[in-house]
This record gives C-alpha cells, structure tokens and sequence, in this order.
C-alpha cells in the first residue's frame, strides 16, 4: 500500500530563545539553524520511517536546489515534486528552554501546487491507499475528491485552522486531525460535537495529555509517553504521519495510536522536524522498553 502527501514543504529556520517574545519585545537568540520543514515534509518522512511506501506531491522554487537535495537526502522521490517560479515556503520558529515554540510561515510555493501532477500522481492510487493533506497548500479540495474516488482513506490535518477550507473538503474526508485547541475552534464555530462530524474518525492531539481516536464506537484516549520534551516542533506532524502509516500497514485503531504517541514522544527528545523524525526501529525498541 501507499501513503500519498499533497504537503507543504519549508525552509525552517529555527531560532532557541531563553522565553517566547510577548508583543513588542525583542529577544535574542541564543542559536540558529536552518533546517527542512512543512507539515507535509514533516508528515511524509514521518510516515516513511515509520514504514510505508511514500510518495509525496509538493511545490518548491526552481531555485532551491538546497531543499531539493535535503528531500532526496531524507529519501523522498522527487517525481511528483513540482519546480515553480514562486520561492519555497519557508517558516521562523522559536523554541524556548521548555521546548516550547512560536512559528510564523510564509506559504510560497505550497500555494501555487501543479493540478496535472496532482491528478496524475493519484491516479495512480488504489482502495485502500492513504492521502495525507494539511491546510498548507492549493487544490486540496480537488486532491480530497480524486482520492475517495479511487477509494483511498484521506486524513487531514486542519492546520492552520480555517473554518471554510475545512467545511469544503469535510465530505471527502475520512480521518480529521485536530489538536486540542483546533478541536475547540471548531466546536465553538459549527456548533456540533466531534463525534457528529461527517467522518470516519477524528483524531484529537492533547500533547503531554496523550490522544483521542473519535467514532461510532466511541472515544478512543491514548495517554502520552511520559519524555523530557527538548523541542515540540513537528511532534504534531510526527504523530500525524506515524499514523497514518500504521494505518496503512494494517494496524487497528488502538495499536496505530499507540504508535504514533511513541514516534512523537520520540520526536519531542530532539531538536527540529523532519530531519528529527524517529526511524520505525528506534519506536518499535522504545515501546519495547515501555
């Protein structure tokens, strides 16, 4: 089987700071690296070391072959990734001494995705395959069809939060993923529960209180992992992108959620994102520890 990812790619620079800035302070940094990210980078390396076949539809500058090297690099297929004249999107996170973090992004060239490679990429796809989207890029909507159409599971990740680009894609959706407050965003603008949503499954992300796998048979909680947290960046991506794989690969919504909670806990002990994402070896020693 196959995970597909329409996802957004970034230029993450990463900035560590003794404390978040509040509103009109300036901090200083005491490091800075620069590194790759995105939701959807994140999410499809994620899910490659957790085991699955990947292939990842994406946009980048033509002129940042840095990012085309670190993808291939981290071992993604550069076939369906697209070269455009807009920049890389790129993103300025700031970790503080607790692991903590605040992230503006820039969408660049995860807003102008080619349409043909999308619908050629997934019409490559069968019954059964996975479609990982996030509120990152273009033509997610069209993506969401074309997948349910080949019978394919389409999780997305409601990030950033967005009321009307979620209300359009929900009827091709099959897993929703929201984190704690997202999840609340929603209940307060719809006025429905989580569990009367027009899905298979909604995934809540509590971080330090574990998860929640929502659906007819009721409420699913997966308590976290209990880790000292370096860097939060991506865990969210990491668990979204495990579980999906473990999906994929068969795993009952109970084993699944177990996974993905020990790749993000995995993920959390170390700095960055994609390049900080556990490989499926280093989990399965981890749970066997546990």
């Amino acid at each position: 089987m196959t995970v597909f990812n329409l996802g957004s790619i970034n230029i993450d620079h990463y900035y560590r700071v003794p404390n978040l800035p509040q509103a009109g302070e300036t901090v200083a940094a005491q490091a800075h690296v620069k590194g790759l990210g995105g939701k959807g980078a994140n999410q499809s390396v994620a899910a490659l070391r957790a085991g699955a076949r990947v292939v990842h539809i994406g946009a980048i500058g033509k002129g940042d072959a840095w990012t085309a090297g670190r993808l291939a690099v981290l071992g993604l297929d550069m076939g369906a990734i697209a070269r455009v004249d807009e920049p890389t999107g790129h993103a300025v996170v700031a970790t503080d001494a607790q692991g903590e973090n605040a992230i503006v992004i820039h969408p660049g060239a995860n807003r102008t995705q080619v349409l043909s490679i999308i619908e050629q990429t997934l019409n490559s796809g069968q019954a059964g395959d996975v479609l990982l989207l996030q509120n990152e890029t273009s033509h997610q909507v069209e993506a969401a069809k074309l997948a349910r159409e080949h019978g394919m599971k389409v999780f997305y990740s409601a990030a950033p939060f967005e009321l009307a680009p979620l209300t359009a894609i929900m009827p091709h959706v099959t897993h929703l993923l929201v984190n704690a407050v997202e999840a609340a965003a929603l209940k307060a603008e719809t006025g429905a529960e989580l569990a009367d949503l027009p899905v298979q499954a909604v995934i809540v992300t509590r971080g330090a209180e574990g998860a929640d796998w929502i659906d007819a048979n009721g409420v699913l909680h997966r308590p976290a992992f209990s880790v000292k947290a370096v860097d939060t960046t991506g865990a969210g991506d990491c668990f979204a992108g495990s579980l999906a794989a473990a999906v994929d690969q068969g795993m009952a919504p109970e084993h699944a959620m177990r996974f993905a909670a020990a790749a993000a806990a995995l993920k959390v002990t170390r700095a960055g994102t994609a390049e900080a994402m556990p490989e499926n070896h280093e989990v399965d020693a981890f749970l066997a520890s546990q």
